[in-house]
């Protein structure tokens, strides 16, 4: 069969994100299949996808949906409608059958499915796809197959991907140019899953309640393969680098081995690391550590579920400091257990990281499958018949939504380090100039005085 893969996802800033899943999937399938991969970045117009489909005349198309919205309550951004729009014109120009996919895709199938109209969806890992096609070829049942559903199927969550997951032989892409002009970033994966409890995370949703690991030397192997396709910089793109310290050393000395000799970067879990550990991972090119913190109170970090206190941030900070890395807080302001005071301690706490680069969330994106939704719906912060599709934000009832932006609005207006929400149109000007200039990464570090 010849299948068409696409890439929705079309946010740029502030630098884009490459499309590594559909190396995955196309690796799962190529064999019998004749497979094509475009990255709507590239495309950009429709007339674009009009001539792909009418000169490669796909059996099926699967469409990757990796985010539903922006999670910024402040500046809302939904991105069905454009992918309303890329089907609806793969409807007019092909007769093929329509398959979604991807993170966005696990979180609301029955939603998505109905609403883009489309004939099946993959719920979980995109391997999967290769026993939808063998069903298509057959002309088989589709029902009792783990994780695939159509508009008229009952939702079913398979249990996480068992086999093996290889990459592969890194494709010869048109649209990897497109990353490599863009600050020289390709993405890379060391293991999937995620066994921490964080409330409002679905992670361990779409990825399962376990880390499933890449033999480090694979990993290397492939850090190599992106190095000599054009890669500047590496973003590891695991829930948390460090969720396992064991495996994390030994990529990162496989990476020593492997003589990978650009940066890279990820993120991070700020809980007690073993000795010299930041110093080991430096020494094989780590370069940003962007830390998942979003609350810099105890009371709260226990509400969301964290696996550490705020003594536990700072060391990590220090130590990764002290390794000579570049290192960033998440904060997410304004969840379950905050009030005036614990929004004043994170604030107060936050001035004490130095050399630090803050990316701030007011309010908390509630999705289904985590414990944050339970709680807003007990709490009455929803209604039960809610489509998860209409974003909706969770705000502790102890601090009213506009006291807490006015406050961290005017906390972060004086501090060039501070990014709230999703950033502004000249910091996304800057990077890009930056990048132009051959600079290579996520570069926030030279948003710190």
């Amino acid at each position: 069969m010849k299948v068409l893969l696409i890439s929705t996802n079309t946010v740029t800033e502030p630098y884009p994100s490459y499309p590594i899943g559909l190396d995955y999937v196309a690796n799962a399938i190529s064999t019998p299949h004749k497979v094509k991969t475009i990255d709507m970045n590239e495309l950009r117009a429709g007339s674009g996808l009009v001539e792909v489909l009418s000169q490669f005349i796909p059996d099926v198309i699967g469409l990757s949906i990796r985010n539903i919205d922006n999670v910024d309550a402040a500046n809302v951004k939904t991105f069905i409608g454009e992918i309303r729009e890329l089907i609806s014109i793969i409807r007019r120009h092909s007769k093929g059958v329509i398959v979604l996919g991807g993170s966005g895709f696990t979180i609301l199938p029955g939603e998505l499915i109905m609403l883009l109209d489309a004939d099946f969806g993959v719920i979980g890992e995109g391997e999967r796809l290769q026993f939808l096609l063998k069903a298509l070829e057959r002309n088989g049942s589709v029902s009792g197959l783990p994780g695939i559903v159509t508009r008229n199927s009952p939702i079913e969550f398979p249990e996480p991907w068992s086999q093996p997951f290889p990459r592969g032989i890194f494709p010869d892409h048109s649209y990897t140019s497109f990353y490599l002009k863009r600050g020289g970033i390709l993405n890379i994966q060391t293991k999937r899953g995620c066994p921490f409890k964080c409330i409002y995370c679905t992670y361990p949703h779409i990825e399962g309640t376990r880390f499933r690991f890449v033999e480090p030397e694979e990993v290397a192997d492939t850090a190599r393969m992106l190095q000599h396709a054009g890669a500047r910089y590496l973003y590891v793109t695991d829930s948390t680098y460090n969720g396992s310290y064991e495996h994390s050393l030994k990529v990162a000395a496989a990476f020593k081995k492997a003589g990978i000799s650009i940066p890279w970067g990820g993120f991070f879990v700020p809980t007690a690391a073993p000795p010299d550990y930041y110093n080991i991972l430096a020494d094989a090119g780590l370069m940003h550590v962007e830390f998942g913190t979003e609350t810099l109170s105890n009371q709260v970090l226990e509400s969301y579920g964290k696996p550490f206190q705020i003594d536990d941030v700072f060391s990590s900070h220090r130590e990764a400091l002290a390794a000579g890395l570049h290192v960033a807080h998440y904060l997410m302001l304004g969840g379950p257990g905050e009030n005036k005071d614990t929004l004043k301690e994170t604030l107060a706490n936050a001035d004490r990281l130095e050399k630090a680069v803050f990316f701030v969330f007011n309010g908390i994106r509630i999705y289904p499958h985590t414990a944050l939704y339970d709680l807003a719906l007990e709490e009455g912060q929803m209604e039960p018949k809610w489509c998860p599709l209409e974003p909706r934000f969770y705000w502790s009832p102890s601090l009213s939504r506009e006291k807490l932006m006015d406050i961290v609005i005017d906390h972060a207006c004086s501090r060039s380090n501070w990014i709230v929400g999703s950033g502004s149109q000249q910091m996304f000007k800057n990077i890009a100039k930056l990048h132009e200039r051959g600079n290579v990464g996520p570069l926030w570090e030279r948003l710190i005085q």
